[in-house]
């Protein structure tokens, strides 16, 4: 059933559907960022308070229930078979997203109490609205995936992000500058995204020649719908994680900030500064996740192969990879975190804050490939359990913390869960592949680049903003020290991880951004007569 599947026409599909998938990471991350220079750090809180429930709904929906609607479909042995999974699969989630939003719409002043806040209310019942397009996102995005038909489901994904970045953009600017409330600027920002959602499902709509209706054999429903939770759950795990960490951040962070005595204004302003660090760190795990999306199906592959090299060194690639650019991206962005925060969002606040809530970028740059790699080898139950167990302690790490620290509490028990989670995670991945995944002067030399980057941008920093550019205006100069910084201390890292050979030179040729560091690689070790 479906089309043939061989290796290109398997590569061709990941590298399409990775492709893709960055251009939706990256506009998802950097659209918060004027969005908050409209709104200001109110108006944000306004935002992220009700973000996490339209997002996870996308998540699980868009990426979770597709792949697992492709994998039923793949493997039906017939088109009357995969036209009842298909018709299974599309009622249990009509009946699903039905329900869902009948809860939030009934319950919408209920979660914005909770929150701390009842005016979200009106928030709350415009992002239900996302839920009612569950079922047809998912049903046709999985049915494209089945016959390895990836143009489609790419498509669609921009699509939908691009319409609603432009939405959220255009409409909250017109309701700015008419001076309606930042309350309703932050509704216009959820239809933004129910209309994007909208589009996508036109797009694939547009695409979709499959017919529900027809001869369909008879399929055990109950054990389909178990097999379609269960997959689903699982597959959008790791990428539900921040959202659901983001999604206690609104139930909590508020409420103890109250509790302690803030004034509400200055108690929503705060907590839109924490969410600075939202856009922060999805940019910084942009690596990780092409990571998981482009070489965990070379890995899947090779798995399934009986001859040839197998996975182990895809894997070890992964993990070196992955270590490296997140550890690069995490330290470099705490560095120059104070020029970053005002270039981008006018002012320093909070800068401790997003330090360590920026140190997550490593955490979840080694969570998101291991759990893929995991879940690419059929190990699905261990990596969601220990995602789960991760969840619980940010609740408890939330409860703790924030009354003693404030949002910096708030940052310090995203870190603990994130780190708790990948702790597992590694030694669970051990007993799975008792490999070495990298030498001890892979570590070696990765610390010996950061000290050096260290030593060559903090001085620069300094010199910069009390000699160099003291005269131009603030915001001016943290861009141009910010910019600079993250230039020098790039080049200065990447020049001794290439030196130093720590990822060979057909090992770069591997990723999507690799050719080039490869060759560079090659003129500087050529010395060596390699």
């Amino acid at each position: 059933m479906g089309q043939r599947w061989d290796m290109k026409t398997f590569m061709k599909g990941a590298s399409i559907l990775t492709i893709s998938a960055i251009i939706v990471k990256i506009l998802s991350a950097v659209y918060r960022v004027p969005y908050q220079n409209l709104v200001g750090d109110k108006g944000f809180y306004i935002y992220q308070q009700v973000y996490p429930f339209v997002g996870i709904f996308i998540i699980w929906t868009s990426y979770g229930f597709a792949v697992a609607v492709s994998k039923l479909l793949a493997s039906s042995r017939s088109d009357g078979q995969a036209k009842a999974v298909m018709r299974v699969a599309f009622t249990y989630l009509l009946l699903l997203s039905i329900a869902f939003f009948m809860i939030l719409r009934r319950f919408a002043p209920f979660f914005a109490e909770a929150m701390g806040d009842p005016q979200l209310v009106s928030l709350v019942k415009v992002s239900a609205y996302t839920v009612l397009l569950m079922p047809f996102l998912a049903v046709f995005k999985g049915s494209f995936q089945a016959d390895g038909q990836m143009v489609p489901v790419a498509v669609s994904g921009v699509g939908e992000q691009a319409i609603r970045v432009m939405i959220v953009l255009v409409g909250t600017w017109i309701a700015v500058t008419s001076g309606a409330s930042l309350y309703k600027a932050g509704e216009i920002a959820m239809w933004g995204a129910v209309i994007g959602e909208t589009a996508g499902v036109l797009i694939l709509t547009l695409y979709f020649r499959r017919a529900f209706i027809g001869n369909t054999e008879k399929i055990q429903v109950w054990s389909t719908v178990k097999e379609l939770t269960i997959i689903s759950l699982s597959v959008s795990a790791s990428s539900l994680i921040l959202l659901l960490f983001q999604l206690v951040d609104s139930f909590t962070i508020l409420n103890h900030l109250l509790a302690m005595g803030v004034e509400g204004q200055v108690a929503m302003a705060m907590k839109g500064v924490y969410d600075r660090g939202q856009p922060l760190v999805q940019m910084g795990i942009l690596i990780a996740t092409t990571l998981a999306l482009a070489i965990v199906p070379l890995i899947a592959y090779h798995s399934s192969k009986k001859s040839g090299r197998g996975e182990i060194p895809f894997i070890r690639i992964t993990y070196r990879t992955a270590f490296l650019f997140g550890w690069a991206a995490a330290v470099g962005l705490i560095l120059v975190l104070p020029y970053v925060n005002e270039m981008l969002f006018e002012t320093r606040d909070g800068s401790l804050t997003l330090m360590i809530f920026s140190s997550q970028i490593f955490w979840l740059s080694l969570i998101l490939p291991l759990t893929a790699i995991l879940q690419g080898a059929g190990k699905i139950k261990v990596p969601t359990l220990l995602l789960i167990a991760g969840f619980i302690i940010k609740i408890i790490g939330n409860d703790w913390f924030v009354p003693l620290l404030g949002v910096t509490g708030a940052a310090l028990a995203s870190n603990l869960g994130f780190v708790l989670v990948f702790v597992c995670l590694l030694t669970y991945f051990k007993k799975v592949w008792p490999v070495t995944l990298a030498p001890a002067r892979f570590y070696g030399w990765l610390f010996l680049a950061t000290v050096a980057m260290i030593a060559a941008v903090v001085p620069w920093m300094y010199l910069s903003e009390f000699i160099l550019f003291v005269h131009l205006r603030s915001r001016l100069s943290a861009t141009i020290i910010a910019l600079t910084s993250v230039v020098l201390g790039t080049v200065i890292f990447l020049l001794i991880v290439l030196k130093a050979r720590i990822m060979k030179e057909k090992e770069w040729y591997l990723l999507p951004f690799g050719k080039r560091l490869a060759k560079v690689q090659l003129r500087l070790n050529q010395r060596k007569g390699e």
